[in-house]
């Protein structure tokens, strides 16, 4: 479709800001008025938002015609809130500026209720709104007119929650959308989708792919990527703070004109925030940006941002999506970026023009970061992307979605079944399986069934199903959502001494029994109750670690790149100097781990016996091994002492050497120490916690009144250890061990290792450690990292373990040989 096709006044808009109407916009337009719905892939600084909308603008063109009646035309749905508002502000620019008659509004859990209310009356042409708020709004029985003349569904940044249980809760909304007008129109957007032809399935009415249309953009500019290195110094061996590159950073800070600076964590983002504040010799305005931060927090920093008061502002994932401020002219990366998509979408932050290249640094903590940072910028020049595997729709998000239809109105059960399945989330939905969601909605299930406050719907003698009483509707409204927050632990001595706390994945993860080290103490757990780790001072070393911290998974496209880059040789040559010594020196002493290789390496350090596998699949799956490893080393006389990760490795040590590492990568270890593992720890009862609330089992909030964390967690350990005892097949117990293998543990990446394992597996025992062991043996006894004093540390630990692995260990060698 040309240009020319486009109504003229939207023409005479794009021509009257110095634009053109782009061929992915003018192909959304006439994907719309073919009929189809359209997938959307185009580069940041695209115009995909407006592409997005077109056919909503030219559908309230005069020259088109009658313009469309009062009532919801269009829905977008974004992941953020604050990008929802973002959209608003930019939509109203043709809106205005062309007369169009098209009233625009957002909805989130932020507005007043008041408007809420007169949006279901008396609805605007475009509502912008977030997955959980669209779920609420077809729990009400008006939901049905509100809809009736919904014509289009715009998506933005599809690929950030279709694959999760915010993507899955969006997934029924569709089709109940669908259901209520057959003639709507899906559109999705998006500058990072590693796979159309998934996301084309996951948008199709039924999974029917021909029906979604897939529309390309132009390409832009070629993003202008560097990896910064140390001046007059070595790339680190270990730590990942980047802390060496703070004056260098506040260099580029000082020379352009505004520069966002991206950290992994909220911790890193607090620490090197402060580290350039301390370096803030010319006083300039540098600020914060992070999930933890207050709402009025936010908005200040991201008003300031869009007014270019702002010379530099530090920030984490809660700016990744398309939020639109073009006068960013440099991106930071602190720290390895984890993969290509996520690299892509915050270079994409910079400048934001198609025309420009984005211009960003890559700041590498140590020098497996280094490689990474390689690997994803070859990705980027390459333009390849990375992003997560879809799964089936998870049962406790579908529990939800009958709970709100049910809300509407009753509901026959075959009918919404059906309704159900055209959704390709859950399209694997039997009527067994549909029968257990029903019964556990009605009832709670078998073990619950006597209790009355579990009976949230009722089925009629036809097969229809309504709520038992009304005020049911009320109570899920209240506490409808998919994101649980996840809380801190207490550590504690029996007699109440506390010492600190630890994120609740960490705590979770231990058994009764089981070591780790905190605040200097080697620590040994005797009970998580509730929000509180029981502890007594342990009788040997710790084995656990605890320096975990939220983490970024590392994409397998991009370990599978740092694979690649470790064994091609000739590559190395535009490496620094030190790190391409590094390689050649593990290279001779021992071997180097490519893609079809899982090398182990043995060898004595300190009067203990390591063991390092240099798995590539990310540091939880690691952490996870290591749990693992550790327990069937005791099994079999090893004496384990403990294990580290990160990841692309896990060190394992023991008081006896391992001799034949295939015993302990055996995949039976899934079944057997996985299995006692989450049982045994509080995996299981903590993935319990959240499906048990997003199911709506366990309510967070009353009329008046909202439950701690504290009273939540205590009852949904009560209702877990009743189904464990006497309904252990329950619907949620299901749903719990799925989130464990999945979420909480990485078991598919696991799994995929182990199950190859015997295979690929390489075996080199060593006198000494090896080069390419250091960046993980350095973190060993440190369990909070980064920290600035630890940091230090960490430096000099490492340049004594480099230089037993290449230096003097190779003067060492040499002189044997002679």
């Amino acid at each position: 479709m040309s240009a020319s096709q486009v109504p003229p006044e939207l023409t005479q808009w794009f021509t009257g800001r110095g634009w053109r109407v782009r061929r992915h916009q003018a192909e959304m337009l006439a994907a719309s008025d073919a009929g189809s719905h359209a997938l959307l892939v185009a580069d940041t600084g695209a115009g995909k938002t407006l592409a997005g909308f077109l056919p909503t603008l030219a559908a309230f063109c005069p020259s088109r015609g009658a313009i469309p009646p009062d009532g919801l035309h269009t829905l977008y749905v974004s992941p953020l809130k604050a990008l929802a508002h973002d959209v608003q502000r930019n939509l109203l620019a043709p809106v205005e500026e062309i007369g169009l008659p098209i009233r625009i509004e957002t909805r989130s859990g932020d507005t007043p209720s008041d408007r809420k209310k007169r949006q279901r009356s008396r609805p605007p042409h475009v509502l912008l709104t977030t997955p959980e708020s669209l779920s609420l709004l077809l729990s009400y029985p008006d939901s049905f007119e509100l809809f009736a003349g919904l014509k289009r569904v715009v998506i933005d940044e599809v690929h950030a929650f279709a694959t999760g249980k915010r993507g899955d809760l969006l997934a029924l909304a569709l089709s109940r959308l669908q259901a209520i007008a057959p003639d709507l129109r899906r559109t999705a957007l998006s500058a990072t989708v590693a796979d159309p032809e998934g996301f084309r399935a996951w948008l199709a009415p039924w999974g029917e792919i021909d029906s979604v249309e897939l529309v390309e953009g132009e390409r832009g500019a070629p993003p202008e990527v560097e990896i910064l290195l140390p001046e007059g110094a070595s790339v680190p061996w270990g730590g990942h703070a980047a802390i060496w590159a703070i004056p260098q950073l506040y260099d580029a800070i000082r020379r352009n004109r505004t520069t966002l600076v991206f950290t992994n964590t909220r911790f890193l983002a607090e620490y090197i925030f402060q580290e350039l504040w301390n370096a803030n010799e010319d006083n300039l305005p540098i600020a914060i940006h992070h999930g933890s931060l207050s709402k009025e927090a936010r908005r200040k920093v991201e008003g300031a941002m869009a007014r270019g008061e702002l010379r530099a502002l530090v920030a984490t994932a809660s700016l990744d999506l398309g939020v639109d401020w073009g006068d960013i002219d440099c991106v930071v990366q602190m720290g390895a970026p984890k993969g290509s998509s996520r690299l892509l979408q915050r270079i994409g932050r910079a400048n934001h023009r198609l025309d420009q290249p984005s211009r960003a640094l890559l700041v590498p903590g140590n020098r497996f970061e280094f490689l990474e940072a390689q690997a994803a910028k070859d990705a980027v020049d390459q333009g390849q992307r990375d992003g997560e595997d879809f799964r089936p729709g998870g049962l406790d998000v579908l529990a939800q979605h009958v709970m709100a239809c049910a809300c509407a109105a009753p509901f026959e059960e075959r009918a919404l079944r059906a309704e159900v399945r055209s959704s390709l989330a859950y399209a694997w939905i039997d009527e067994m399986v549909w029968e257990r969601v029903l019964t556990f909605v009605s009832t709670g299930g078998y073990a619950l069934r006597a209790y009355d406050k579990f009976k949230r719907i009722t089925r009629d003698e036809d097969g229809t199903w309504r709520l038992t009483h009304h005020e049911h509707a009320q109570r899920h409204r209240m506490n409808a959502g998919i994101i649980v927050d996840s809380e801190m632990i207490e550590i504690r001595f029996r007699n109440g001494r506390a010492l600190g706390k630890v994120e609740e994945a960490f705590a979770a993860s231990l058994r009764s029994g089981d070591t780790f080290r905190f605040a200097g103490l080697d620590l040994e757990v005797e009970s998580l109750r509730d929000l509180d780790l029981i502890v007594r001072a342990a009788r040997k070393s710790a084995t656990i670690p605890s320096y975990m911290g939220l983490r970024l998974p590392l994409t397998t496209h991009l370990a599978d790149r740092v694979r690649a880059i470790l064994i091609d040789r000739a590559g190395w040559a535009r490496f620094p100097d030190d790190v391409r010594e590094w390689l050649e020196v593990q290279d001779w002493r021992s071997q180097l781990p490519g893609p079809e290789t899982l090398l182990v390496e043995s060898f004595p350090h300190a009067r203990r016996h390591y063991t390092v596998y240099y798995t590539f699949t990310g540091w939880n799956a690691n952490q996870s091994l290591g749990m693992l490893i550790t327990k069937r080393m005791e099994e079999m006389g090893l004496l384990p002492g403990g294990f580290v990760a990160n990841d692309y490795s896990l060190a394992v040590w023991g008081l006896k050497p391992v001799a034949d590492p295939a015993r302990l990568l055996s995949p039976d270890i899934l079944t057997h120490e996985f299995m006692d593992w989450v049982q045994n720890s509080h995996l299981l009862r903590r993935a319990f916690r959240e499906v048990a609330v997003i199911s709506g089992l366990v309510e967070r909030q009353h009329p008046g009144k909202r439950k701690s964390g504290k009273q939540v967690t205590f009852s949904t350990d009560l209702i877990y250890d009743v189904l464990r005892k006497y309904e252990p097949d329950h619907l949620l117990i299901e749903a719990a061990w799925a989130d464990a293998r999945a979420r909480m543990t990485d078991i598919g990446r696991l799994g995929d290792l182990l199950d190859t394992a015997a295979e690929r597996l390489v075996h080199v025992e060593l006198e000494r450690v090896s080069p390419l062991a250091v960046p993980v043996m350095v973190m060993i006894g440190w369990e909070s990292v980064p920290q600035g004093a630890v940091d230090e540390e960490l430096l000099l630990e490492a340049e004594s373990l480099a230089g037993m692995a290449m230096g003097a260990g190779r003067q060492a060698d040499e002189m044997d040989e002679a």
